[in-house]
């Protein structure tokens, strides 16, 4: 008889769903994208709705932890974790584990890595109340330093992280020791991008648009958010294919091209998100117009999004800030012109 040796984390669930008070075969559960596990609205509203669970009241990391806790003598959660990736509703962050070992799991050790005080984390508050209850032991060889996406510009994250954070100065040091390597360009014309990135693909180097699932008012240079792309057409099919990338037709959102990569991608920056004195603006279009997002999550997803189509390409990148329309309210010129001078600010080629 042969058994698995690795289970899935959701037949793991449900399993401990069963008997609350028997503890898993497993000692050991691997969560992959932890930042993206469920709060407990989102986990509570699923488990209700799908599992039959009418007064489930716990967040995802919470129950995980609390059937690994049934053990008596040892259990280990590891969790793998990537900065400013949460880009759905509901995805609580690294935070979201803090908040359920400080609230119910006060003898289980802690290890960190050093590495997790970066402002994309937001896990400095949850850190140092750990500190202050638990055992809580720091690594350096828990931080994963070499990128495998980006293998031509490694500190390519740390880029986009300070693009997004409107630390200038500092971007353009880190541009600048990649950019002979990773090219960077910035233009106003979608023509020349997909010239652009035809030009650099060789052979079956694939490469394509990628834009904000917010980005509504693209459309008047055919770009369009709402059709559902299906991605084993996308990012499968050759260049023969209209539906495939390589056709510059379909695009891909933050949704789409998570945990994906392209050998060379075109961002589209809308005015989602844009520029101004007192930094990002948030926006969505509703009806006829552009509306300020006001929730600080929801604020979140917007720059998270961004920061996930700004990491998708392994050897370059190619960033359009259309010029904009004076004869339509929802294009004006400024609601483009800042974001476009501020990311030629961070060292970006300009065509």
């Amino acid at each position: 008889m042969v058994s698995a040796f690795i289970q899935n984390v959701h037949h793991f669930r449900d399993e401990c769903l069963v008997d609350p008070s028997q503890p898993p075969v497993d000692h050991v559960a691997l969560f992959d994208e932890a930042q993206r596990a469920w709060d407990r609205t989102q986990t509570s509203f699923f488990m209700r709705r799908k599992k039959n669970q009418p007064d489930f009241d716990q967040s995802e990391p919470e129950f995980l932890i609390s059937c690994l806790d049934r053990h008596t003598d040892w259990a280990v959660v590891v969790c793998l974790i990537g900065g400013g990736q949460e880009i759905n509703t509901g995805e609580a962050g690294v935070s979201e584990w803090f908040d359920a070992l400080l609230s119910r799991f006060p003898n289980w050790e802690v290890h960190l890595s050093t590495k997790l005080h970066g402002s994309e984390y937001r896990a400095e508050e949850g850190i140092a109340q750990l500190r202050a209850s638990h055992t809580v032991i720091d690594h350096e060889a828990l931080h994963l330093a070499t990128s495998m996406r980006s293998f031509r510009a490694e500190r390519l994250s740390e880029f986009v992280r300070l693009v997004l954070e409107r630390e200038v100065i500092a971007a353009r040091e880190v541009h600048r020791e990649f950019a002979d390597c990773y090219p960077i360009v910035l233009t106003r014309s979608l023509a020349r991008a997909k010239e652009w990135l035809r030009d650099h693909a060789r052979g079956q180097e694939r490469y394509g648009i990628v834009v904000s699932s917010q980005a509504q008012r693209l459309k008047p240079h055919a770009i369009d958010v709402r059709p559902k792309v299906d991605p084993v057409h996308w990012f499968l099919h050759d260049k023969d294919d209209v539906r495939s990338s390589y056709h510059l037709e379909d695009v891909g959102t933050e949704f789409l091209v998570q945990g994906l990569e392209l050998d060379w991608a075109c961002v589209v920056w809308d005015a989602d998100l844009r520029h101004g004195k007192g930094g990002w603006q948030h926006n969505e279009f509703v009806g006829a117009r552009w509306n300020r997002i006001r929730k600080a999550p929801r604020q979140r997803y917007l720059e998270n999004a961004y920061r996930v189509l700004l990491t998708r390409a392994r050897q370059g990148m190619i960033i359009v800030v259309p010029e904009g329309d004076d004869g339509d309210p929802t294009r004006r010129p400024e609601l483009y012109d800042a974001t476009y001078e501020f990311l030629g600010g961070t060292g970006m080629a300009v065509l």
